[in-house]
């Protein structure tokens, strides 16, 4: 029969019991012996006809010119206080064994549960070191084949099933994004050749530019999805960031927008390094300034700013803009869900911005979250670790 952890958790703590208790039983023998040969002492010894009281302080009413009758009295009296005096002697160093022997059992009994569960602990760091890393890893845990090993056996297993599933769908999107840019690049190309011939008729123009329109849609659209998909992996290879840069970034990139729609873009800026992925960074932070932009009211403002906290970077992008229920605020970071104001089919965007946004978040180990502001529009606030 193979030596289950159920087998050697009961030898284990059978034997722990078993060597406490006769550990306790030998220390109690010798208190006990201890105590009787201090209770033995004589009460009285009688020397040359006179009376002597060996231990004066229990019995001092023993004393010479006592007669008979008076000191087998008094006898009997100091016989029961050298009695309680030995028992309470008894009680108290057998308290002080106890607690000293349960000291002793305390810390063997957490050196024997740490060496026991030390291939659990093996397994949760293995586990840490794949959702931080890659599914590469592996426990491949030794020792006898008992439930630990079954289940390191098991958890083995199920990361390869993983691995080539994460594989098979990297193979599926890059095949993806091959075969679905492909097509839309090319009917772009084919709408921008017939848009440049100047014998074009009007009719045929605007049908070109209302395809090219949806051509771009589209493209945006696949873009956002391959995007998504993407993100929502954990980042492995990671590099130094400022979001303060990326943010500056964003800004420019969304300046001219911004101009045409009459809102301000402002807001200061603070050095704030992170370790990710710059391109997916890039895309939270416009994301963020393209959508303050888009969704805000004219002569309206957007201020976008970073700061570097103990432990944690911040960007922040707050905008005015529509009043913004507060129950409403959690659907926004759906894919293609938007405020019951607002339709997918917009020309303001496909719908998945904030779902990439809170997707690449996530996979940086952040968190976005968002907050309605006094008299309209919002409060996107993204938080990283550093």
């Amino acid at each position: 029969m193979r030596p289950t952890i159920r087998i050697r958790l009961t030898l284990l703590y059978g034997g722990m019991f078993l060597m406490a208790g006769v550990l306790l039983l030998t220390i109690i023998y010798l208190l006990a012996a201890r105590a009787l040969d201090s209770a033995g002492t004589p009460l009285i010894r009688v020397v040359s006809g006179n009376v002597e009281v060996p231990n004066q302080a229990l019995c001092p009413e023993l004393r010479q010119g006592l007669s008979s009758e008076q000191i087998n009295s008094y006898v009997q009296l100091c016989s029961g206080r050298m009695r309680a005096d030995a028992l309470g002697k008894l009680l108290q160093h057998s308290l002080l064994a106890l607690l000293g022997l349960a000291v002793i059992a305390f810390a063997f009994g957490y050196a024997m549960a740490g060496r026991v569960l030390s291939p659990l602990g093996k397994m949760t760091r293995t586990a840490r070191r794949v959702a931080a890393t890659d599914l590469s890893r592996r426990i491949e845990l030794g020792g006898p084949e008992d439930e630990l090993k079954e289940l390191s056996d098991t958890f083995d297993e199920m990361l390869d099933r993983l691995e080539r599933a994460f594989t098979a769908q990297q193979r599926f999107v890059a095949n993806a994004s091959h075969e679905l840019r492909t097509p839309l690049a090319i009917n772009r190309t084919l709408l921008e050749v017939t848009l440049s011939d100047p014998g074009a008729s009007p009719e045929l123009q605007q049908l070109g530019k209302t395809l090219l329109a949806t051509n771009e849609r589209s493209e945006q659209l696949v873009e956002g999805l391959l995007l998504l998909a993407r993100s929502d992996n954990e980042i492995v290879d990671r590099k130094p960031v400022d979001l303060a840069e990326v943010a500056s970034q964003a800004v420019d990139q969304t300046r001219g927008e911004a101009q045409t729609k009459g809102v301000e873009l402002r807001g200061t800026r603070q050095p704030a390094v992170v370790q990710g992925n710059g391109v997916l960074l890039e895309r939270i932070a416009l994301n963020l300034v393209q959508n303050a932009v888009r969704y805000n009211v004219p002569d309206g403002w957007v201020e976008v700013t970073t700061q570097a906290q103990p432990g944690r970077a911040v960007l922040v992008v707050e905008n005015t803009g529509p009043i913004v229920p507060a129950y409403e605020v959690d659907n926004i970071f759906e894919p293609f869900r938007r405020l019951r104001t607002e339709r997918t089919g917009s020309d303001k965007g496909v719908g998945l911005g904030l779902s990439i946004v809170r997707s690449v978040a996530r996979a940086h180990g952040g968190r976005i979250t968002a907050e309605p502001r006094d008299g309209g529009g919002l409060i996107m606030r993204v938080v990283l670790p550093t």
